[in-house]
C-alpha cells in the first residue's frame, strides 16, 4: 500500500507515542529504509523491542533498555532479518551483507541494524519483499526510499508483502517502460468489450484514411480520460463505467445495421465513447500500482502499449475484412450483418450482467 509522500513520518510519531506497556504490544510495526547509488544500496531496518523480544525469548521487552544486553542477546538480529526482508534490483537478487551490531533506539523503545548491498550496475528497478516478524499476522512494515531526498514511501502488510520502486534516473524510466508497455498490450489484448467494441467499429470497412481517423479518435478520446481518472481529477465508479462500456458495444452494433449506406459516423462514436473506455482502462492501470516518481512514464508507456495492441488488430481485422469484400461484395455484407449481431448479442449480454449480477453470472 502507497501512502502519500512524507506521510510516513507523521504516522510513525503518532505510533510510537502509542502506550509503552509490556502487558500488550505497543507498536507492530517495523521500518526499512533503503537509500539507493549509483552501484550500491544502503539498507537501515528499525524493529521493536517486542518483537524483538520474541524471536529471542526473552519475557520482559524492557530488559532489552539494556544496550548491553541487546549486543549479547540479539546480536544476530541482522541475520535474522536478512532471511526475511528480500531485495532485487532488475530481477537480480541483491546480497545484504556486513550487517552492523543492534543500536539500541531507547527514546522508541526499538532497535535499528544496518547492511549494504552492492549492485554490478546503476539500478532501474528495485522490488523490496518482506515479512519480517511472521508470528504477527497485524505487523506492517512502513518503506521509506531515499536517493536524493525522501521519494517514495509504502506499507506492507498481510496480503501486501512486496513494493515496486522505479529508481529516478534513465534506467529507471527505462524500467517503466519495459514494464508498462507489455501490460497495456496484454490489457487490450484480453479485454474482450474494448476488442469488440474496436472490432465492431471495423465492420462497415473503409480506405485506410478513414479507418485511420475512428481509431486515432478513440485513441485520443480514451487516454484523456485514462490520464484524468488515474491522477484522480475524474474517478467516476467502476459501476457506472462497465455497463456503459457494454452499451457502447449494442451501439457500435445497432449503428452499423441502420447506417450502411447511410452517413458515417464512427470517428464520433469512437471519440465519445472511447472517453468512457479510458476509464475502464485506468481501472486496471491504478490496480497495478503506479510509480509515483514515474507517473508520467507509466502513463505514456501504458498508453503506448494499448495503441500497439488496437494497431496489431486493427490491421489483422481490417485486412481480413478487405480481402473477403474485395472477393465478394455479399459475402462482405453478411459479414457486416451478422458482425454486427454479434456485437449487439454480447455487449446486450454483458450490460445484464454488470447492472444484475455484477458478481458474475453462475
Amino acid at each position: 500500500m502507497k501512502l502519500p509522500r512524507f506521510g510516513i513520518p507523521v504516522v510513525a510519531v503518532v505510533i510510537l507515542g502509542i502506550g509503552t506497556e509490556a502487558a500488550a504490544h505497543p507498536a507492530p510495526f517495523s521500518f526499512v529504509d533503503v537509500s539507493v547509488r549509483t552501484n550500491a544500496v544502503d539498507v537501515a531496518v528499525v524493529v521493536h523491542l517486542w518483537d524483538v523480544a520474541h524471536e529471542y525469548g526473552i519475557d520482559d521487552p524492557n530488559e532489552l533498555l539494556d544496550e548491553a544486553l541487546v549486543k549479547e542477546r540479539a546480536h544476530s538480529l541482522g541475520t535474522l532479518l536478512n532471511e526475511r526482508l528480500v531485495l532485487m534490483a532488475d530481477g537480480l537478487h541483491i546480497t545484504l551483507r556486513n550487517w552492523s551490531a543492534p543500536e539500541l533506539l531507547a527514546e522508541r523503545q526499538s532497535i535499528r541494524v544496518r547492511a549494504q548491498g552492492t549492485l554490478d550496475r546503476a539500478p532501474g528497478r528495485l522490488e523490496l519483499s518482506a515479512i519480517l516478524f511472521p508470528y504477527d499476522p497485524n505487523h506492517q512494515t512502513f518503506l521509506n526510499f531515499y536517493e536524493t531526498d525522501l521519494t517514495a514511501q509504502a506499507i506492507l502488510g498481510g496480503d501486501d508483502s512486496s513494493y515496486e520502486y522505479f529508481v529516478g534516473s534513465r534506467q529507471g524510466r527505462w524500467a517503466v517502460v519495459q514494464k508498462f508497455v507489455p501490460s497495456g498490450v496484454h490489457h487490450i489484448l484480453i479485454g474482450p468489450d474494448h476488442l469488440l467494441f474496436l472490432i465492431g467499429l471495423l465492420l462497415l470497412g473503409g480506405g485506410a484514411k478513414q479507418l485511420l481517423l475512428v481509431v486515432t479518435a478513440f485513441t485520443l478520446a480514451h487516454s484523456v480520460t485514462l490520464s484524468l481518472a488515474v491522477l484522480n481529477v475524474v474517478t467516476p465508479p467502476t459501476h457506472l463505467v462497465e455497463p456503459i462500456i457494454a452499451l457502447s458495444i449494442v451501439y457500435v452494433g445497432v449503428d452499423n445495421l441502420m447506417a450502411r449506406g447511410g452517413k458515417d459516423v464512427r470517428v464520433w462514436i469512437a471519440l465519445v465513447f472511447g472517453l468512457i473506455h479510458g476509464f475502464g482502462f485506468a481501472s486496471v492501470l491504478r490496480e497495478m500500482g503506479l510509480p509515483s516518481g514515474a507517473l508520467g512514464w507509466s502513463l505514456f508507456s501504458f498508453n503506448l502499449g494499448v495503441e500497439f495492441g488496437q494497431l496489431a488488430v486493427v490491421l489483422l481485422v481490417a485486412t481480413m475484412l478487405s480481402t473477403i469484400r474485395a472477393r465478394s461484395d455479399v459475402v462482405g455484407e453478411r459479414i457486416v450483418v451478422a458482425g454486427s449481431l454479434a456485437v449487439i448479442a454480447a455487449g446486450a449480454f454483458w450490460f445484464v450482467e454488470r447492472v444484475f449480477f455484477p458478481g458474475g453470472i453462475v
